[in-house]
């Protein structure tokens, strides 16, 4: 496909297709000279095979008087997949030879901003995180037709011709070329319009949505179906009412005090005014009067005349054109732009957004004078205008866009009616008032002396009127004045003390809110309009009689909130810093990226501190709305939408913290449900968890989020925090085991993360992390008769936890284990069980209930099981029988090793335990710095401990021993094994 930047301003919309032709982009210095290059040889080449060319407009009317125009009247009409806009051909000359032009146009952008899936839903997500979330462009249903209309046309041609309005906004659908000049497209003003769409859509939402739904809760009968948006322009548009409200509510009146001195000659009457125009002190004043009134004789000093002009108006800009329209026709600058934009199209105006006020030397004023000569109305002074000496001669200002001249009419109309009629009649006078000659005058200033007080007045002569004969907009009017000649003396009329008071500024009109957004650079010239309909839609202002603004309750307490925060939010600083670098990126001083990157962490940490200081926004609306609805902390945690966890291992989407639907547990998902529904649901022994402000330094991809986890009384293993700070990114084997996270498993989706080499470090959290928990596997159980190769007939004697021989019994339960044997304590005080077909594991199913019989030398590990080896410990896993030395629990499994957690005197200390889940825990404890080694030249079998044989340890050496205890030994270290210190203030740790 060729693009061909012609007749107009453009550049091939994204989401239009290409059909797999190469595209091309013709330059205009390739007209008239012999190729440089290979491409651009092959671009002139290219130029001789476009037999059909599109042609799209922004608008209908302009497609059709465009296509009426090039066509001189012979265009054929067809009908679009949108009943909206047509499709206009006709045949043109065009690269040297006859083409066929399908003229068609779009409704605006084609394509808008938005984000991603997964963000758009207001409780997708927590609103600071669409500052970074992806955005994407997507054309809206009610512009899909248009689409399919430029897919299929398209199609057909070779060229490509799109006709967009010449500013700012254009340049972004249209990279913009001139059309008898075609050069390398500039995109650095379109990259400064995508810079402002991506951020005002990151701003607007995130703010609108924290706003909206904070505030509906906090004050439902006021604001319970109120959206209350907030931009970045439209906020500080407001702050410019409120303050000047508030000025006038501070404002605090003073009296002052001045001599009028009056001067009457025949039928007229000359005021004097004082030099010193007014006192604040009334004695001094008075002083003054009473010296004049003395000597009541007024001299003139001298008498001054000279001419006086007054200046024609500029040529007409957007801004001038809203105000003025406000101010003198009393028509708001919203359906004065709606006007414009329709006698633009209508070919009565040119365009009407433009920031330029100097006419260019190229355009022929004269034939557009002329053609207003035929009004009945204003023809004669058009007229005059072509007959003053050089012709129509514009006052020139000093703003140009670079794109469009400034406002004037294209061709003459006299059928228009109401506020139609009035706006062009405006832009015709405007102009030809712009094109004619400064008012003239003579000036006379007489300055008098009374006492050594000087006092002066001035008249004014008009010589020649000029504009102002079609310009009824501006008043200059005569002031006749007596003759006066200098050294004379009179006696004036009267010499009063008045007095007065200071008065307020007044209330902002339309047109004076419209210049302060300009001179602070708050939106532009074709968003003005906009920014003040939309406060006033949301009813931050309302408009009095005289139609001066006044801010409502809820604008009041939002800027009132903002400010007390200290965040200036409705200062025009930090949107103002914006447009400034808007202006570089445009001009190429700037880069895209970076400015896009500056403005949103700026914006960003604006609204962090915004939500942290909420309340401050309640308070600030209480007296406007009624009292802030009491909430609960529960309450306030559901209106705080979740921060993200981690990113979905999955699908790479955030996962976040939900509340189920029943009950109060939580659980951990992903935002993108429902086409992806990776979740962790915890169990319902964790009571609470919340996102730890800490980050897990290991896992990755980075940031994954701490957790605050506190766990039932009873549900984790003894000596096991019930609250601590866990990472649930894989790195904590324990806790991944506690929660099942699935999701981590190869079998889920996403690869295991690797374990860390080195420990995490510590965490200067108040509340302990999950311990270490050495590794523990089911173990086989040994076949009967394995086991001791002792010879001692009392060998196979079953010895209960309390020393005493057990008794032997038999099921006769129904059930599988039905006849079967076992033994167990003979005077019932302890919990010991064995199956008697498993005599020489003594001590191997010392739990809380039988447990089932062996099927499977390697029983599966549960899903509440610990596999993460002690930092630094060797490995205890396998059967008992190969291990001799190592301590083992009441259930003839090799013991696990702890540390003490909790706070307290043992804080540290290491610890035999049972391996098991809790629920099937045999007792066992032990602490690791009191282990006692078995004794030497014999193997032997000891069973001992106290509390009634709830503890108790089990070291494996070979043949039984005897039942009483070994003497105790004094108590070593746990590291060095050296009497006299513990572990704790070991030299060596």
């Amino acid at each position: 496909m060729l693009i061909a930047h012609l007749l107009g301003r453009s550049l091939l919309r994204p989401g239009v297709p290409r059909s797999g032709v190469q595209t091309r982009c013709l330059c205009a210095a390739l007209s008239g000279r012999s190729p440089d290059t290979l491409q651009e040889a092959d671009m002139i080449r290219s130029r001789a095979q476009i037999k059909r060319v599109l042609c799209v407009a922004e608008k209908n009317d302009a497609a059709k008087g465009i296509s009426e125009i090039m066509s001189g009247g012979r265009t054929r009409r067809r009908e679009g997949m949108s009943k909206f806009n047509k499709i206009y051909e006709y045949d043109y000359h065009l690269f040297g030879q006859n083409v066929t032009v399908t003229m068609t146009s779009v409704s605006g952008h084609l394509l808008g901003l938005e984000f991603k899936a997964p963000f758009q839903k207001w409780h997708s997500c927590n609103p600071v995180l669409l500052f970074d979330a992806e955005v994407e462009k997507y054309c809206p249903d009610n512009m899909k037709q248009i689409k399919r209309t430029l897919e299929k046309e398209v199609k057909q041609c070779q060229a490509l011709v799109i006709w967009t309005d010449c500013d700012r906004e254009g340049e972004n659908i249209a990279i913009v070329l001139a059309c008898e000049t075609l050069s390398e497209p500039n995109v650095n003003v379109s990259d400064a319009v995508d810079v402002r769409q991506e951020l005002d859509l990151r701003i607007g939402a995130s703010f609108t949505r924290f706003q909206t739904l904070r505030l509906q809760k906090i004050f439902p009968e006021s604001l319970a179906n109120q959206l209350i948006s907030y931009g970045s322009c439209q906020f500080p548009t407001l702050g410019f009412v409120v303050e000047r409200f508030k000025a006038i509510q501070a404002f605090i009146p003073e009296t002052f005090y001045k001599i009028k001195v009056l001067h009457e000659v025949e039928e007229d009457t000359v005021e004097f005014s004082w030099r010193r125009n007014r006192l604040f002190n009334h004695t001094a004043c008075l002083v003054l009067y009473q010296i004049c009134m003395e000597d009541p004789i007024a001299t003139v000093t001298s008498v001054t005349s000279k001419p006086k002009s007054k200046w024609r108006p500029l040529p007409l800009d957007t801004v001038e054109l809203e105000k003025l329209a406000s101010r003198k026709l009393r028509i708001n600058a919203k359906e004065t732009m709606k006007i414009a934009e329709k006698l633009y199209t209508q070919g009565f105006i040119s365009y009407p957004r433009t920031e330029t006020n100097i006419f260019p030397e190229n355009l022929a004023l004269g034939p557009l004078v002329e053609q207003q000569t035929q009004s009945p109305v204003w023809g004669t002074f058009a007229q005059r205008v072509l007959d003053q000496p050089g012709g129509p001669n514009p006052r020139q200002g000093k703003k140009s866009d670079q794109a469009h001249p400034p406002i004037h009419p294209t061709k003459f109309g006299n059928a228009m009616q109401g506020n139609e009629g009035r706006v062009y009649e405006f832009i015709v006078r405007h102009f030809l008032a712009c094109v004619s000659q400064d008012a003239l005058g003579q000036e006379t200033v007489v300055d008098i002396d009374i006492a050594q007080e000087k006092f002066s007045a001035s008249g004014l002569m008009i010589i020649a009127r000029n504009y102002l004969d079609v310009y009824p907009y501006d008043r200059w009017s005569t002031k006749i004045i007596p003759v006066y000649e200098q050294g004379s003396q009179f006696q004036p009329s009267a010499i009063e003390m008045v007095d007065g008071q200071t008065s307020p500024p007044q209330l902002l009109t339309e047109a004076d809110l419209i210049s302060l957004m300009e001179k602070h650079g708050i939106g532009t010239d074709a968003t003005h309009a906009d920014h003040i309909e939309t406060i006033k839609s949301r009813m931050y202002v309302g408009l009095t009689s005289d139609q001066r603004f006044l801010p409502g309750e809820l604008g009041m307490g939002l800027v009132e909130g903002y400010n007390s925060m200290g965040y200036e939010m409705s200062k025009p600083n930090l949107r103002a810093e914006l447009e400034a670098d808007l202006k570089l990126v445009s001009e190429g001083r700037k880069d895209k990226r970076g400015v896009l990157l500056q403005h949103i962490q700026k914006y960003k940490t604006v609204f962090i501190e915004s939500v942290r200081k909420a309340k401050k926004l309640d308070e600030a609306l209480s007296p406007y709305l009624g009292a802030a609805l009491e909430i609960t902390e529960a309450e306030q945690q559901d209106m705080e939408i979740p921060l993200p966890v981690r990113k979905c291992p999955h699908c790479g989407l955030d996962m976040v913290l939900k509340k189920k639907k029943e009950g109060n547990g939580k659980f951990l998902s992903c935002v993108g449900f429902p086409s992806c529904k990776t979740a962790v649901w915890f169990p319902d022994t964790v009571l609470e968890v919340s996102v730890d402000d800490s980050v897990c330094p290991t896992c990755q991809p980075r940031p994954i989020h701490m957790l605050n986890f506190k766990f039932r009384r009873g549900s984790l293993p003894p000596m096991m925090p019930l609250e601590f700070v866990g990472c649930i990114g894989g790195c904590d084997e324990t806790l991944r085991e506690v929660l099942d996270l699935k999701y981590l498993r190869p079998g889920g989706g996403a690869p295991r993360p690797p374990r860390p080499e080195p420990p995490r470090p510590p965490r200067s959290n108040a509340r302990p992390s999950l311990p270490p928990v050495p590794s523990w596997t089911p173990q086989p159980r040994s076949p009967p008769g394995a086991g001791s190769s002792s010879g001692d007939p009392n060998g196979d004697a079953i010895v209960c936890n309390c020393g005493q021989d057990a008794l032997l019994l038999t099921v006769r339960k129904d059930g599988p284990n039905q006849g079967r044997q076992f033994y167990k304590c003979n005077a019932g005080g302890c919990n010991f069980f064995l199956w008697a077909d498993q005599p020489n594991q003594s001590a191997a199913s010392q739990s809380r209930g039988p447990p089932p019989a062996p099927t499977n030398p390697q029983a599966p590990r549960p899903s509440l099981g610990f596999r993460s080896t002690f930092g630094g410990g060797r490995e205890q896993e396998g059967d008992a029988a190969e291990h001799p030395g190592q301590t083992m629990c009441n259930c003839n499994e090799t013991a696990v090793v702890r540390t003490v957690q909790k706070d307290g005197p043992n804080k540290g200390r290491m610890f035999h335990t049972c391996g098991r889940p809790r629920e099937q825990q045999c007792g066992f404890f032990q602490w690791a710095d009191e282990n006692i080694p078995p004794p030497g030249g014999f193997g032997g079998e000891f069973n001992g401990g106290g509390d009634g044989g709830s503890r108790g340890r089990k070291v494996i050496g070979g043949a039984p021993l005897s039942k009483p205890p070994a003497a105790k030994k004094p108590r070593t270290c746990g590291i060095c094994h050296m009497p006299g210190h513990t572990r704790v203030t070991c030299p060596q740790k």
